[in-house]
């Protein structure tokens, strides 16, 4: 059975929908307004083998933040109803990624308490996006992930260990979380259940 998730968010500053396939090929469609952050959800799609369709409209003329955020929230809200009970699934993921200059680790836990740890010195170059698009705040990666881990209920580490430049800092991150996830919602059929001593994962 198909491990499908689909969740909409509408206010009066977004309206944004995600679909999500957990056990897909990468396969992704993309809409944010945002070039950027675009590029890093597709980064999060395809090297964690999500199928990934995300339609988010914001008022991005007056600011990223709410369509970054409220993507986060939405997000997390289809992967945890992809996830259903959670039955059989290995719970824990890490992953390490290299991008050129820079190194960043991931470590989630799918447990159902939401925590984000987030150990990163972004460098100060912001990235090059479309001309006539303001480029993306790197604190808005901090607010995209405590978003996701709010609504997922999954605790959350990451580390840059390193990196010069920014495009590459926040992409090795993106990535990290992708393989990180990828072996976290991955199912193991020897584990009966949920993988817990309480016998819940919430």
């Amino acid at each position: 059975m198909a491990r499908k998730g689909k969740a909409r968010r509408k206010t009066r500053e977004t309206d944004i929908t995600v679909e999500i396939e957990l056990d897909g090929w990468g396969r992704a469609s993309i809409e944010t307004g945002i070039p950027f952050f675009d590029h890093m959800l597709d980064s999060l799609c395809r090297h964690g083998l999500f199928n990934l369709r995300i339609k988010a409209r914001g008022d991005i003329e007056v600011d990223y933040h709410h369509t970054v955020e409220d993507t986060g929230l939405v997000l997390g809200q289809a992967v945890a109803e992809a996830l259903g009970d959670k039955e059989g699934i290995q719970r824990f993921g890490q992953a390490k990624v290299p991008m050129m200059d820079a190194l960043a680790e991931v470590v989630a836990d799918i447990g159902g308490r939401p925590h984000l740890e987030y150990r990163v010195r972004l460098p100060r170059r912001r990235p090059k996006t479309d001309e006539g698009m303001p480029p993306l705040n790197a604190t808005l990666v901090e607010e995209f992930l405590r978003a996701f881990s709010s609504t997922l209920g999954a605790d959350i580490h990451v580390i840059l260990h390193y990196g010069r430049d920014l495009h590459h800092s926040i992409e090795a991150i993106f990535k990290a979380l992708a393989r990180a996830l990828m072996e976290a919602t991955r199912k193991n059929t020897r584990i009966k259940g949920v993988l817990s001593t309480k016998g819940c994962l919430r």
